[in-house]
């Protein structure tokens, strides 16, 4: 008897294994941000699940294929496009799309590997054939862009042709080009279940041959620029020099100008001063002088031939016949 109720317990243990493994394998939950497709033998069954929660499947025959409702991204690849006056540009730009239809997604492209693939086919030539009808001006501007000095500056910068370019007038400008471009590929989209939501240009650049040239322009005029400045540099400097030479010598000239006149009146004041003392006895003057010519022309080195009668010792002869005892 307990040998049968092992057995009883041993079985209605591999059932209930048996029960939660079929009933593990007959459920499946979906969040928020997922959809579904059931699959049996490799073929989808029903309608696609969009509600979130607990859903029923067939154990082992059905599985589930989950795709996402959110928003995706796709990135190009930049390429290299031709413009209509065929100016070669390179053209990077990005998407925004999501699946709307799993059932149509799933039949055409399989998984969101497969999207991405589609989506650079279509994206890329829709993108191309736009690029190549429209003006580089067109692509590089706003329709209601405001040319400023700043930008015009800029465009001489970058070489001939450009400030033209800026100055052309737009009537389609880059918002319209990429409207254009995401109206012409939303036609394509709905028979692989995708919307596509936006696509924007990222960046817009001359090809690597045309950039080095650019640069070597940019180059070239700052060089230009930057020896103007010098030169505008040394003319000044060389102005304020030649301003402080003549500042100098018209203050060196009037100083001595000044010094002169100073010199002169001084010379007035001595003569005027020696005319007054000497005049009131000439015959000291005339002695003082005599004396004064002595110490200037006699001397240890010196030798004077004379005549006794000579004027010249006149006073120290009177001297010699006084006498120390005097006259």
């Amino acid at each position: 008897m307990s040998g049968l109720a092992a057995k009883f317990a041993v079985a209605a243990g591999v059932l209930l294994v048996i029960v939660a493994i079929v009933a593990s394998a007959s459920f499946y939950t979906l969040d928020e941000t997922e959809q579904a497709i059931v699959v049996q033998f490799g073929a989808p069954v029903g309608e696609p699940v969009v509600e979130p929660g607990f859903h029923f499947k067939l154990p082992f025959i059905q599985e589930i294929r989950r795709f996402d409702k959110r928003l995706l991204s796709w990135d190009g690849d930049p390429n290299q496009i031709p413009t209509r006056g065929e100016q070669f540009i390179s053209v990077d730009t990005t998407a925004r799309w999501r699946i709307v239809d799993p059932l149509k997604f799933l039949q055409s492209v399989g998984d969101e590997r497969g999207a991405q693939l589609r989506l650079n086919d279509i994206l890329d030539s829709v993108v191309r054939d736009q690029i190549s009808a429209s003006d580089l001006v067109e692509i590089v501007r706003s329709k209601d862009w405001a040319i400023s000095e700043e930008d015009l500056q800029r465009a001489q910068i970058v070489g001939e042709g450009d400030e033209e370019i800026l100055l052309q007038e737009v009537t389609r400008g880059r918002s319209e080009i990429f409207a254009s471009v995401l109206a012409q590929a939303q036609t394509q989209m709905p028979q692989y279940g995708i919307e596509l939501v936006d696509i924007r240009m990222k960046r817009v650049d001359y090809v690597r041959e045309v950039q080095q040239r650019v640069f070597e322009r940019m180059i070239a005029e700052r060089q230009r620029i930057a020896e103007q400045f010098r030169a505008e540099g040394e003319g000044r400097a060389s102005e304020i020099d030649g301003q402080t030479e003549r500042m100098r010598a018209e203050i060196r000239s009037e100083a001595r100008r000044q010094a002169e006149v100073i010199r002169g009146d001084a010379d007035a004041e001595a003569t005027r001063i020696y005319n007054e003392a000497f005049g009131a006895d000439p015959e000291f003057y005339v002695f003082f002088r005599t004396l004064e010519s002595y110490t200037q022309t006699l001397g240890r080195d010196v030798t004077l031939i004379l005549n006794t009668d000579s004027e010249y010792f006149r006073f120290l002869k009177e001297i010699g016949r006084a006498g120390p005892g005097g006259p």
